[in-house]
C-alpha cells in the first residue's frame, strides 16, 4: 500500500506551505512511506486529486486545496482531518495501516481487541450452555415430572379455596344489602331532621324577639324614673324660689317699721 500525498510545491499561500511540511514532517517521523505528488508542476495529479476526492469532503468552491492525502485509490482525508488524528494518536488508522508494534496506536489496539476477545468468550459462554435436562439425563425427567404432579396438586387445592372465598364473599355481599337503608328510610329521616331544624330555627326566633320586647320595657322603665327625678328636682327649687321671697319681704317690713 502506497500512501500518497498531494502537494503544490509553488503555492504562493504561506498557510499551505505550512500544513504540507506539517505532513510531511509527521510521516518522516513516523517512517511511512509515501510518495510526494505535486499538483502545480503537473496537471494530471491536479486532475486526479480534484476528482477523486468526495464530494461531501470538498470546499463549498468545490476545488480541494493540498495537501490531500490518499492509500493508494482510497481517500484518507486532508490536512485538518489528518490533524485531528495525530491529536487523537490514530495516525495509522487514519491512513489505513497498521500500528507498529510499541507505538500507543498499538497498545490502544491491544486493549480493544482484549475488550471485544472478553466479550466474544461471554457471548460464546452463553451459547454453550448445556440445558439441565440434558446433563441429568432421564433421572432429572423423573423428578420434573414428580413436580409437575405436586404443582398439579396444588392448583386443584387453590381453585377450591377460590370457589370458597367466592361463596363467603356473596354471602357477605348479601348481609351488607340487607342491613344497607333504604331510600325511602333515608328521605324519611332526611324530612325529620328538616323539621327539627325548622322547630329549632322557630324557637330561636320567638326568643329573640322576647329579648328585644324586654330590652324595650326596660328602657321604658328607664326614662320613666328619669323624668320623675327631673320633676322632683323641679319641684325642690321652685320650693327654694317661694321661700326666699317670703323672707324677703319680712326683712322690707322690719326695716320700714323701725325707721
Amino acid at each position: 500500500m502506497v500512501i500518497k500525498v498531494f502537494l503544490a510545491s509553488s503555492s504562493g499561500s504561506t498557510a499551505i506551505k505550512k500544513k504540507q511540511q506539517d505532513v510531511v514532517a509527521f510521516l518522516e517521523a513516523l517512517k511511512v512511506d509515501y510518495t510526494p505528488l505535486d499538483i502545480a508542476c503537473n496537471e494530471d495529479n491536479r486532475m486526479w486529486m480534484r476528482q477523486n476526492v468526495p464530494e461531501d469532503k470538498k470546499p463549498a468552491n468545490g476545488i480541494p486545496l493540498p495537501p490531500q492525502i490518499f492509500n493508494e485509490e482510497s481517500y484518507c482525508g486532508d490536512y485538518d482531518t489528518f490533524f485531528n488524528a495525530k491529536e487523537d494518536n490514530l495516525v495509522y488508522t487514519f491512513l489505513g495501516l497498521p500500528p507498529p508494534p510499541g507505538s500507543k496506536e498499538a497498545e490502544q489496539a491491544d486493549k480493544d481487541n482484549i475488550v471485544e476477545n472478553g466479550t466474544h468468550a461471554e457471548e460464546n459462554l452463553d451459547d454453550t450452555i448445556v440445558p439441565v435436562e440434558d446433563r441429568n439425563g432421564d433421572s432429572n425427567k423423573e423428578v420434573k415430572q414428580a413436580t409437575d404432579e405436586n404443582e398439579e396438586g396444588e392448583g386443584d387445592e387453590e381453585e377450591k379455596e377460590g370457589a370458597a372465598k367466592e361463596e363467603t364473599a356473596d354471602d357477605e355481599g348479601e348481609t351488607v344489602g340487607d342491613e344497607a337503608p333504604t331510600e325511602k328510610e333515608e328521605e324519611a329521616a332526611v324530612e325529620e331532621t328538616d323539621e327539627v331544624t325548622e322547630d329549632t330555627e322557630g324557637q330561636a326566633e320567638e326568643e329573640e324577639e322576647q329579648e328585644e320586647e324586654d330590652l324595650q320595657s326596660e328602657e321604658e322603665e328607664e326614662l320613666r324614673q328619669l323624668e320623675e327625678q327631673d320633676e322632683q328636682g323641679r319641684a325642690v327649687v321652685s320650693g327654694g324660689g317661694r321661700g326666699r321671697r317670703r323672707r324677703r319681704r319680712r326683712v322690707g317690713r322690719n326695716t320700714g317699721g323701725r325707721g
